[in-house]
């Protein structure tokens, strides 16, 4: 009989332990395994002869933050966008607005994981680039420790871009 009570009580004691744990996915499967804040490692492209250069100069700079609810923003910028001269950004030249536009890729909206497939899928609501928004569109990625990358599908030109993170906080 005390054995039974022992094993009543002990049973009574794990399985509010065993709930909690059952009832948290693992976080690796989940967006959790991404939240956080990430800078800019590295912002490339690889041509369809499998070289490789910088898309956004030699020395990009970029954030991603992506919260608990899978809200994300990522902005890369070329920091050799040249400063525009009048001051104005309503007054930049046809060269200095070109190279803005095609120097910033910074777009907003949710993210999801899937561990199985390798992807994320970024529901984009607002985009740098007009086209992107609405959209949704799949990228594969790796997760390895503090770094994330993912491959952006292919330009109509067959580049791929390559973009790295590297998390600086949870």
């Amino acid at each position: 009989m005390k054995s039974a009570k022992t094993l009543l009580l002990a049973l009574l004691t794990l399985l509010p332990i065993h709930a909690v744990t059952a009832s948290e996915p693992n976080k690796m499967h989940t967006v959790a395994a991404i939240e956080g804040t990430w800078t800019l490692a590295f912002a490339d492209v690889q041509h369809p002869d499998g070289t490789r250069s910088h898309d956004y100069g030699d020395a990009p700079k970029g954030l991603l933050q992506v919260d608990h609810a899978g809200h994300y923003s990522a902005f890369i910028f070329d920091s050799s966008r040249p400063r525009f001269a009048a001051n104005d950004k309503k007054a930049g030249t046809p060269e200095e607005l070109r190279a803005a536009t095609l120097g910033t890729s910074s777009h907003f909206g949710t993210v999801e994981i899937d561990t199985m497939k390798g992807t994320l899928t970024f529901h984009i609501d607002g985009s740098t680039y007009p086209n992107w928004e609405g959209t949704t569109q799949v990228r594969s990625y790796q997760l390895s420790g503090d770094m994330l990358s993912w491959k952006v599908p292919p330009r109509p030109n067959g580049d791929i871009p390559l973009t790295g993170w590297k998390r600086v906080s949870h």
